[in-house]
């Protein structure tokens, strides 16, 4: 049977059970048990990732629809000591102890809170946790609450990564803010110091713990008495992690011949505008990332990423989960003939974009799932420069600047457009280059007109909502 003779029976499931529940994903990215609760406790001491590990493996959760949440020790503590001193964290300094076991009393307080009225399924605790009486006193109080305790600690004795993380600190820490850098770095390392005197590593006496034990950022992984999925899922992410500085650039294809035609999906070439991209590229790389940097590139399998990346001399990869967003029987349609053939359809998918499944295509919801191997190679490796799509660009950015999933298929992707990533232990930082190449806006506003328009968007703010001007995917 051809494609002309499937298509009427394809458009006949169109207008009838395709418009139904069913044509949208479950909602919920992993299936859990609800009962499931769990409290990842990190441990550690300063200058080890901790922070950045916690913060990442929130937004890793989030991007799977698992509620997660960080409670920071140290931003309990800053409500009465702001900017405290290397001498607030000697023991010698009762009042000292007293308030920082205050704070965490205070956020544990918070957090089974949370688990218990928000439906809360992984909380981070994010602490030094440095000895083995305070992780007793964790453990207790999760037993108590029927919740599970998975310990995670950060040891680390490479010199070289525990000055970068001092450097980092001094300079996007709370406590230091508006101080000398050199003055921070120097009395953070005198916590550091402090810290030293009375840490006690996760070792064989506490082997009725939940626990993984990352040493030297990875290099040797130990676990210990995991439980369940859960907890198998967080340290499957974990054993995929660094916490060296690195930083990660992603372009969109240059514009294409469907981008100007306003159509979707589709293999199409780029256009003389795009080729000129494709051309500029490398100079733009250059400039972002310096001169000599080797890159490892990743494209999708269509040809306009490949076309894209052809003046780029770095190794290449392709990889088939990078392709554009599916849209099933509206693939090479414009806006204006889905809203035309497809007018239920249309309108379910802006009520629900994240959910909404193309018949016989993809939602973005089943997009996040097939770039879980991505975001997997991504944490493993450095210095990757990802050529792709819209849609795909949009997922791998909300995993990076923890954008909720409701926002996500409604930010503007702009083309012609590099924009560099690089995580820290508060957030990502961006940065972005635009080539002076006119394009079309491929971004089409909530509820706007399905029209098609050329005029080039110029906008270079984070991306978000922004006004309409036409899309296409």
């Amino acid at each position: 049977m051809s494609e002309e003779e499937a298509r009427p029976d394809l458009e006949r499931s169109a207008s009838s059970e395709f418009f139904g529940r069913n044509r949208k994903t479950n909602g919920v990215g992993v299936q859990v048990g609800d009962e499931v609760q769990i409290c990842v406790v990190m441990v550690g001491l300063p200058a080890r990732g901790k922070s950045l590990i916690a913060q990442k493996i929130v937004r890793y959760l989030g991007w799977l629809s698992i509620k997660a949440k960080t409670f920071n020790v140290g931003q309990y503590r800053r409500k009465d000591t702001p900017t405290p001193t290397a001498d607030f964290f000697d023991t010698a300094n009762k009042e000292g102890e007293k308030a920082r076991k205050a704070a965490a009393e205070d956020a544990v307080n918070d957090m089974m809170k949370w688990f218990r009225t928000d439906g809360g399924q992984i909380a981070i605790l994010d602490a030094t946790n440095s000895t083995k009486a305070r992780r007793h006193w964790i453990q207790d109080r999760c037993n108590q609450e029927g919740v599970e305790a998975l310990f995670v600690e950060s040891w680390c004795d490479d010199e070289e990564l525990i000055m970068s993380n001092i450097l980092e600190v001094k300079t996007t820490s709370p406590d230091y803010a508006g101080q000398d850098p050199e003055d921070a770095a120097r009395d953070f390392r005198n916590r550091i110091r402090n810290y030293e005197k009375v840490y006690e590593t996760i070792g064989e006496d506490e082997s009725h713990l939940t626990y993984v034990k990352l040493i030297d950022v990875g290099s040797q992984i130990i676990i210990n008495r995991i439980q369940d999925y859960l907890q198998s899922r967080v340290i499957y992410y974990l054993m995929n992690l660094h916490i060296k500085p690195r930083s990660i650039w992603v372009s969109r294809h240059g514009e294409s011949m469907f981008n100007v035609s306003g159509q979707i999906g589709g293999d199409a070439n780029l256009s003389t505008r795009g080729q000129a991209y494709a051309r500029m590229l490398p100079e733009l790389v250059k400039q972002s990332a310096g001169e000599g940097r080797n890159l490892t590139v990743w494209t999708s399998t269509l040809k306009r990423t490949i076309q894209t990346a052809r003046h780029l001399t770095f190794e290449k990869l392709e990889w088939k989960a990078l392709d554009e967003l599916d849209s099933g029987v509206c693939d090479g349609l414009t806006y204006e003939e889905i809203e035309e053939k497809y007018p239920e359809d249309f309108r379910a998918r802006d009520n629900d974009k994240y959910n909404y499944r193309y018949l016989g295509g993809e939602s973005y919801r089943d997009v996040v799932i097939r770039l879980e191997p991505i975001i997997m190679e991504l944490e493993r490796a450095e210095n990757v420069l990802i050529v792709t799509h819209q849609a795909i660009l949009r997922c791998i950015y909300a995993y990076f600047m923890n954008i909720p999933q409701e926002r996500s298929p409604w930010m503007e992707v702009p083309l012609h457009t590099l924009i560099k990533l690089t995580p820290k232990a508060y957030g990502t930082h961006e940065e972005r280059l635009k080539a002076d190449i006119p394009a079309v806006s491929t971004f089409r506003a909530k509820g706007s007109s399905a029209k098609h328009q050329e005029a080039d968007s110029p906008g270079l703010g984070p991306m978000d909502e922004k006004k309409p001007v036409g899309e296409a995917k």
